[in-house]
C-alpha cells in the first residue's frame, strides 16, 4: 500500500513484514533536498514505530539511487535540520534498530553514496556504482563518509575512492566488500525482499540483542565485545533458567 502521493519526495509502502522507503525524486536523480531529507527521516521513524516491521529497505525511483546534494537547493534548504526539529541523519540513524537493507539500483553519489553507507548492508544490481566527489566538487562530507567507507571496504581503498573521487561499478563493489551481492536489476527488489523476508523469521528480541552486541563490539576492544556477549549470554541463561522454575 502505497502511503504517498507520486509527487512526494519519498515514498513509503509496506509488503509483508518490510517498510519499502523510496527516494523519489527521479527527475534530479533523487539529489538530496531539504523535503527528501524530511521525508526520509520520517519514514525511517515510521518503520521502527510499527511493530509490525521487521525490516526497512531503502531505494531510489527511477535509474539512480541517489546523486547527491542537489546543488541547486544547497543555498536555500536547510539540509542539516530539515524538519526543524534540531535532529540530523546522525541524530537519527541511531534511533533505527530494525535492519537497512540498500537495494542500489543506480548511481549513489557522494551524499547519495552516504546514505548507502548509512544502511546495514547493500545489495546492488548490475547498474548500480558508487563514488564519492566531495573533493572534487568542494563540499564537506556531513553524513559519514569519512567513518563509514573506510569500516566498509578498509582504510586504504577509502583514500583512494575518497581521492581519486573516481568511479566504482558494481563489480568491482563487490570485490572491495562495499556490497553483499550484485543481482539483475530486475531482480534486485525482489532479491532485497527474499532477505527481508528471512529477517522477518527469526526470533525479534534476540535479533536486536545480535544486531546490537556486533554494532556496539565494533567499536570496542575484542576482549571487550567479547566480555560483552559473554555477560548477555549469561544473563540469558540466568533468565531461561528463572522461566523454568
Amino acid at each position: 500500500m502505497q502511503e504517498k502521493t507520486e509527487e512526494s519526495p519519498v515514498l513509503y509502502e509496506v509488503v509483508r513484514s518490510t517498510a519499502i522507503i523510496t527516494l523519489n525524486r527521479p527527475h534530479k536523480r533523487n539529489a538530496i533536498s531539504q523535503g527528501l531529507l524530511a521525508g526520509l527521516y520520517d519514514s525511517l521513524e515510521k518503520a521502527q514505530a510499527d511493530p509490525a516491521i521487521r525490516a526497512i529497505i531503502l531505494t531510489g525511483a527511477g535509474e539512480s539511487f541517489c546523486a547527491g546534494l542537489d546543488l541547486s537547493r544547497l543555498a536555500t534548504d536547510n539540509l542539516m535540520d530539515p524538519r526543524g526539529d534540531g535532529r540530523d541523519l546522525m541524530d537519527i540513524r541511531p534511533v533505527i534498530k530494525k535492519p537497512i537493507i540498500g537495494a542500489i539500483n543506480g548511481h549513489a553519489i557522494t551524499g547519495g553514496m552516504e546514505l548507502a553507507l548509512n544502511c546495514d548492508f547493500l545489495i546492488a544490481s548490475e547498474k548500480a556504482s558508487f563514488a564519492d566527489t566531495h573533493a572534487k566538487i568542494g563540499i564537506h562530507p556531513g553524513w559519514g563518509m569519512s567513518q563509514l567507507l573506510h569500516r566498509a571496504v578498509g582504510l586504504a581503498m577509502a583514500k583512494q575512492m575518497s581521492f581519486t573521487c573516481r568511479f566504482v561499478d558494481a563489480k568491482k563493489a563487490l570485490e572491495m566488500g562495499l556490497v553483499n551481492e550484485v543481482v539483475p536489476q530486475e531482480k534486485l527488489l525482489d532479491r532485497c525482499l527474499e532477505i527481508a523476508d528471512d529477517i522477518a523469521k527469526t526470533n525479534a528480541p534476540v535479533f536486536e540483542i545480535i544486531k546490537q552486541c556486533i554494532e556496539d563490539g565494533a567499536n570496542m576492544t575484542f576482549a571487550d565485545a567479547m566480555q560483552r556477549e559473554r555477560d548477555g549470554f549469561n544473563a540469558f541463561l540466568a533468565q531461561s533458567g528463572a522461566l523454568k522454575k
